[in-house]
């Protein structure tokens, strides 16, 4: 019974920075990557950033030298968001995914990024 749980979203300025976090209710059984996606309004939800167990990471190139996703012993996983731009507003999603291709969601956390 994994649930993951977002928090961190919000308002934010052009330009400024958010820390999203995500933490694991419970063991997350065969763990293969930790994750963010997100969805903005009328879009395919994309990935943003993803982190495997061996620690090979992986960016959507829309956020590429902006964002940075860390870990903690693969039960909490954080994405760093600098230098945010309006195209950046979106539902952002935890994501886990075990080794046999399995996801695990979060319920998302909204991102605004307006003056």
């Amino acid at each position: 019974q994994v649930q993951l749980v977002e928090s961190g979203g919000g308002l934010v300025q052009p330009g400024g920075s958010l820390r999203l976090s995500c933490a694991a209710s419970g063991s997350i059984p065969n763990i293969y990557a930790l994750g963010w996606y997100r969805q903005a309004p009328g879009k395919q939800r994309e990935l943003v950033a993803g982190v495997t167990t061996t620690g090979i990471k992986s960016y959507g190139d829309s956020v590429k030298g902006r964002f940075t996703i860390s870990t903690d012993n693969a039960k909490e996983v954080y994405l760093q968001m600098n230098s945010l731009k309006p195209e950046d507003t979106a539902i952002y999603y935890c994501n886990a995914m075990n080794t046999i291709g399995y996801n695990y969601w979060g319920q998302g956390t909204q991102v605004t990024v307006s003056s």
